[in-house]
């Protein structure tokens, strides 16, 4: 069983390579029949039988495979310049000569491919300038080792003079600088583009229009450079610069491939029906060498700051995506904390109520009911029911507008109410309360219920304080003042308990954060939320045993009463 598995898979194994090489031997053979289609387009003219050509257009194709798919695909560029030699050119070079051009140049590619690839890790896809750089010194130095290589070789097969190396080699070099330089980049980009799926994913009418005007803007320049006498139009050649940039500026480096391959292939076509001859064409390529450097880099240069300029789109979108994800957690955040909120602020006066009620049925169900004193117990607890309903509608209109409800308020009746709501605590554990008031003192501007709340909360820690250290002689006072520059009132309660421990201190407005062995920490956490929703600020003025103080300030509006 186990041996009949290794079969099947070694099976599968055969039949993926095999496919895998049908498929390349496929594209080898294309790349061939395309090599050789475009020596047959190139003007090709022979110097002492040395085929020299104004450019090498399948040079550029293969060598683009070479980069993308690895140096094997040199064999296609061995065979495919044989096949040009006998079919295209038809040259009386010996088979010798052939064969050995024909690997120098093969060879020489593959390996700047391998070099290209490997060492210098050279980005197909050509996204930034840094690749551009790279590719165009590896072709450029391929090409001169290719063209010294030839010209070492034809001068040993004495086939060119010592004095003609340079007229040989120099046209045979810029005609693979060309090749590269205009078509390796445009089929690199196609290919990719053609993997993505993204080839036709910016057409439009309005780019159509704009292809044939850059078209139309090159045929009448190509038409003025090269329609004339021969070699007198290479004066207007800087013509061409203008629809080859523009189209780099408006469409990156995708615009710059296509602009220069359509006018190179122009440019060789016009040149060969007007007759021009080796010596014109070497001139012309030397421009055109200009003007492919030119394009290419303004093209890489734009193309990188629409990338740059696509990525920070995308990082702000996902910033914003980020921002949504965090105000919905914060939306919930906000939630459960006002979820424990309630749970605190309310269970202190349902927890008085329930305290004042068992104590008004005790009354009732005595030997000798005192009914005054039910009353009054009655009578406060009720106000506590309804204190733990204000604040329940305060905290739902807080939750919905998202701050609080303001309005002028009374001071004085604001800590006459906090205080009566706690008086009853505060008696029944032998604690006196004081407060003073002045006589004239601007009226407050907020949510009264709110910073009754605050007060309130002041208290009951002060209250609770003095009770579990069983202070002798406990005291609770609160005092309000009105301080000017900038106007504002000034709340504090103080009272003659054991203090703050120096460590708990530091972290008393922090949530969870309590010296009570059942206490939720969040008495003082929330008692800040609502002074500083108004604006104002709470603070611990003095935590020394004996005189523990707390202050908190509200501002007032420009314009403020005194009462």
């Amino acid at each position: 069983m186990t041996i009949r598995m290794r079969s099947l898979k070694g099976g599968w194994n055969w039949t993926t390579q095999s496919r895998f090489w049908i498929t390349r031997g496929a594209l080898g053979a294309a790349l061939v029949v395309i090599f050789v289609a475009m020596e047959w387009l190139s003007s090709i003219h022979e110097f002492m039988s040395v085929p020299i050509t104004p450019w090498n257009p399948g040079l550029g194709v293969v060598f683009a495979f070479m980069l993308l798919y690895g140096p094997h695909f040199g064999l296609a560029l061995f065979v495919g310049m044989i096949a040009a030699e006998l079919i295209v050119v038809r040259t009386a070079l010996q088979w010798p000569v052939i064969l050995a051009v024909a690997a120098i140049i093969s060879l020489v590619y593959a390996a700047a491919a391998v070099v290209l690839r490997r060492s210098l890790r050279l980005d197909a896809g050509l996204y930034h300038l840094r690749d551009l750089v790279v590719l165009l010194a590896g072709g450029i130095a391929a090409a001169f080792v290719s063209s010294a290589l030839v010209a070492v070789l034809l001068l040993l097969d004495d086939r060119i003079a010592l004095d003609n190396v340079a007229t040989a080699a120099t046209p045979l070099l810029l005609g693979d600088l060309i090749g590269i330089s205009v078509v390796t980049p445009l089929t690199l980009r196609v290919v990719m583009l053609v993997q993505g799926r993204a080839w036709l994913a910016g057409y439009s009418k309005p780019l159509l229009a704009e292809v044939v005007f850059y078209a139309a803007l090159s045929c009448a320049a190509l038409l003025i450079i090269v329609g004339g006498e021969s070699g007198s139009g290479l004066r207007y050649f800087y013509l061409l610069f203008v629809p080859v940039v523009l189209a780099a500026v408006r469409h990156g480096f995708d615009g710059a491939c296509l602009a220069l391959a359509v006018t190179q292939f122009a440019l060789v076509g016009l040149m060969h029906h007007f007759g021009y001859d080796a010596k014109a064409f070497t001139e012309m390529q030397t421009l055109m060498l200009v003007l492919t450097g030119t394009a290419l880099v303004v093209g890489a240069v734009v193309s990188e700051r629409q990338q740059a300029e696509a990525q920070r789109r995308l990082a702000e979108h996902r910033l914003r995506e980020k921002e949504m994800e965090a105000s919905r957690a914060a939306r919930f955040t906000l939630v459960s904390g006002m979820a424990s909120a309630l749970a605190h602020e309310i269970n202190q006066p349902m927890t008085a109520a329930r305290a004042l009620a068992r104590s008004a049925q005790h009354l009732l169900e005595g030997p000798s009911p005192d009914l005054q004193r039910a009353r009054a117990n009655l009578d406060n607890a009720i106000s506590q029911i309804d204190h733990a309903s204000d604040v329940m509608r305060r905290m739902r209109e807080f939750l919905r507008r998202g701050r609080p409800h303001m309005s002028s308020f009374s001071i004085g009746e604001t800590i006459e109410n906090a205080v009566a709501l706690a008086r009853p605590d505060i008696t029944s554990r032998g604690i006196a309360i004081s407060w003073s008031i002045p006589d004239r003192i601007p009226m407050g501007h907020g949510d009264s219920v709110q910073i009754e709340q605050v007060i309130l909360n002041l208290i009951r820690n002060a209250t609770e304080a003095l009770s579990g250290a069983a202070v002798s002689g406990g005291a609770i006072r609160v005092d309000a003042k009105y301080l000017p520059g900038p106007d504002r009132i000034e709340i504090a309660v103080g009272d003659n308990g054991p203090g703050v421990p120096a460590g708990l201190a530091e972290a008393m407005f922090e949530p969870l954060t309590t010296s009570k062995s059942e206490g939720l920490g969040l008495g003082l956490p929330i008692c800040l939320a609502i002074v500083e929703s108004h604006g104002g600020r709470l603070w611990m003025q003095s935590g020394e045993p004996g005189r523990t103080e707390f202050r908190f300030s509200l501002p007032l509006e420009p314009r403020h009463n005194l009462k």
